[in-house]
């Protein structure tokens, strides 16, 4: 059992916690810890939970059972040991907006329009920029940047007040695949020198192998963590899914998950 203590290095702990929406339980039975320092990967399909889960960390929404303590107190709106990059950023990229002002919102907790920079701001902003590449990003508007130039600065916005737990829900999606590379190899660089805890969901797992420390992952109503080498496995996932599943691994170590929602292929020989 997950001892949920202030003085634990759980940056967040679960026991028998049950998330979903008045009588509609979406998963249930998670227990589970993530320390400091560590970098874990939700995943799941769609509708499975993964973004439910982040709602109940940000204090957004309460458990249907169980408890679940972050930093070692119950989840809190607005806690500023948190950052968080949401899937869809409530910004006008139109509006001529430029990189370091939004960036400084994240310092200053500001309304646009509200003043011009301070010194600590500034400063700030500039380092968020630097930790993520994008010093030269700095004066240019939020509407010319491609998708990549702008997940990296969300990704500064989110670090600007130097939090303990970051979390990131998809910013993989709609990037290609040098795109992701790049920034799943930002994120665990910031991880690492920072000490920082990062949850990120994602969809495609593969990009993400290399780095994780651990996996959550969501699917038919149930919870399982561990390593990546422990949850991704055809025998963990078949149990989460209740039906046969079969992972398979290239030779670069990349997974494919087959047989979930369809019946796989049978390997007897066939007469004739």
């Amino acid at each position: 059992m997950n001892q949920m203590n202030a003085d634990s290095d759980n940056v967040i702990a679960s026991e028998d916690l049950a998330a979903g929406y008045l009588d509609n339980v979406v998963w249930e039975g998670a227990n589970f810890s993530v320390e400091r320092g560590e970098f874990v990967a939700i995943i799941g399909p769609n509708g499975s939970g993964k973004t439910t889960l982040i709602r109940l960390v940000l204090g957004l929404q309460k458990p249907i059972n169980g408890t679940i303590r972050v930093f070692g107190n119950p989840p809190r709106r607005g806690n500023p040991r948190i950052g968080y990059v949401p899937q869809r950023h409530q910004i006008d990229r139109d509006m001529g907006i430029e990189c370091l002002e939004l960036v400084r919102l994240g310092y200053s907790g500001s309304q646009w329009g509200m003043g011009l920079l301070g010194h600590g701001d500034r400063r700030a902003a500039h380092d968020a920029l630097k930790a993520v590449g994008g010093e030269d990003f700095a004066h240019r508007s939020l509407g010319v940047l491609s998708g990549g130039e702008l997940q990296r600065i969300l990704l500064a916005e989110a670090l600007v007040s130097k939090p303990e737990l970051l979390l990131l829900d998809e910013p993989l999606s709609n990037l290609d695949i040098r795109r992701e590379r790049e920034l799943v190899d930002l994120i665990n660089g910031v991880v690492r020198a920072r000490n920082v805890t990062a949850l990120l969901i994602a969809h495609n797992i593969n990009p993400l192998l290399l780095f994780l420390d651990k996996v959550i992952y969501i699917a038919n109503g149930k919870v399982a963590v561990g390593k990546p080498e422990e949850v991704l496995t055809s025998e963990s996932l078949t149990s989460l899914y209740g039906t046969p599943v079969e992972v398979l691994r290239d030779s670069c170590g990349h997974i494919e998950v087959i047989g979930v929602g369809r019946d796989l292929p049978s390997c007897e020989p066939r007469e004739g």
